[in-house]
């Protein structure tokens, strides 16, 4: 099997004829790729941010359908971009209960489930501690302009160490999901806090970009990116579990 990775520059490749059967792209960056006469029986494409573009098959768009079906699919979805502290409330109440039952399902589930990658990702353990990280980055570095480490069992993105990042501060190796369970919790709870006394012209207030200092966001921006994680995290999270549910 050949692997590309990103040392090597295959911009306006163009692949002719060629047998891409079971081809697998990660993190692949394929903004502005054209597809005519592929067969693509099978195939499965996942975007995190489809919804900041379109997506063409046979010449129809097809990101508004998809935006439907995954809050048809995911009931309290459709509220992640609410823009007034009410909204952003139920927003965040949605979430917390779509959490509980997920989290319920996965106790279901044999020991050290939990702990099983599916596929190379990341495992619903690694899952849960990912968020945690996402809600130190953007609630509490971002929004509430802490200064301080984050959690040392936050799980960060891939590209963290590659990007110069210090990953001493995260504890290696596979921790007990008591503990997981715990740091999530408080998590949430800091979130929800947050929410309960936030007013409108908290939300207006500009914050810097935790990944870009040279941009800013509005904390209800900030928010808006920490519910965008729930739900696209969530989504990882119940496809992996139906893979290991017994039978």
């Amino acid at each position: 099997m050949v692997t590309f990775d990103g040392t090597d520059d295959l911009t306006a490749a163009q692949f002719v004829d060629a047998d891409l059967t079971g081809a697998r792209f990660v993190r692949a960056r394929l903004a502005g790729v054209v597809m005519r006469g592929v067969d693509l029986p099978g195939a499965d494409i996942d975007a995190p941010w489809l919804t900041d573009d379109r997506l063409l098959v046979n010449g129809v768009d097809v990101v508004p359908y998809v935006e439907a079906q995954l809050d048809r699919r995911f009931p309290g979805r459709e509220q992640r971009r609410a823009e007034d502290p009410d909204g952003l409330r139920a927003a965040w109440a949605a979430v917390e209960r779509t959490w509980e039952a997920t989290l319920a399902r996965a106790a279901t589930l044999p020991a050290g489930a939990v702990d099983v990658q599916v596929d190379g990702e990341w495992s619903f353990a690694q899952t849960l501690r990912h968020l945690v990280f996402a809600t130190d980055t953007w609630l509490r570095r971002a929004v509430l302009q802490i200064d301080g480490p984050p959690h040392p069992l936050g799980q960060p993105n891939v590209e963290y160490a590659t990007d110069g990042h210090d990953t001493s501060v995260f504890m290696p190796g596979t921790p007990p999901y008591a503990d997981v369970l715990a740091a999530r919790a408080d998590r949430v709870a800091q979130v929800r806090d947050f929410l309960a006394d936030v007013t409108p012209e908290q939300l207006e207030q500009v914050r810097t970009n935790p990944w870009a200092p040279d941009r800013t966001e509005s904390v209800r921006q900030c928010v808006h990116v920490i519910l965008e994680e729930e739900w696209e995290h969530h989504r990882y999270a119940v496809r992996d579990l139906a893979r290991l549910a017994p039978g």
